[in-house]
């Protein structure tokens, strides 16, 4: 996403983690999407209750520290296939199982995760906080609030109906609450 859906907070590494550090101050639910975030995250002793990664960062493979660390034997990990520029509805019943889970969960995308970031905020308990990275300028920091989730609602109606089809119509009714078919 090429505009930033929250706070964008400047910076390289730990030190823009510090930049937003005391905010984190007890989320509902904590989500990072990324690589690179969540490995300074954990980094600075912040654990994600959810994290979402694919071993790759601006579409090259990470480096074998950031892929290490965020294994995390604190974490249980699931795999989900999603493909590059797409929501499956895989993806989507992953997250609705990792936000009624209490475990923390490293969710590993075979595929990408960028977009991931969208039915995170919409799914996401009202008071978490998602962090996700903006390449080559910081990290974005995004309340959930029913006012960001209706902002994210009406950007998903948009491209789901730019391209209409079933995949998306049965995301759209799991987004709207109904249980995973």
């Amino acid at each position: 996403m090429k505009r930033p859906l929250g706070t964008l907070y400047r910076g390289k590494g730990r030190d823009t983690v510090e930049k937003f550090i005391e905010k984190l101050a007890n989320p509902t639910k904590l989500i990072s999407v990324g690589d690179v975030t969540t490995f300074h995250l954990l980094e600075a002793g912040i654990i994600p209750d959810i994290c979402i990664v694919d071993n790759r960062t601006k579409r090259k493979p990470v480096s074998s520290d950031v892929s290490a660390r965020n294994r995390d034997k604190v974490y249980e990990e699931v795999s989900v296939d999603n493909p590059a520029g797409i929501i499956t509805d895989e993806l989507i019943k992953t997250l609705c199982e990792a936000f009624a889970s209490e475990k923390f969960l490293r969710i590993f995308v075979r595929g990408e995760e960028d977009l991931a970031t969208l039915p995170v905020i919409l799914m996401a308990p009202l008071g978490s906080v998602v962090l996700y990275g903006q390449p080559d300028e910081g990290v974005v920091f995004v309340e959930v609030t029913e006012e960001k989730k209706e902002e994210i609602r009406a950007l998903f109606e948009r491209l789901i109906s730019k391209n209409q089809n079933n995949e998306l119509d049965k995301i759209r009714r799991i987004l709207d609450g109904h249980k995973y078919p």
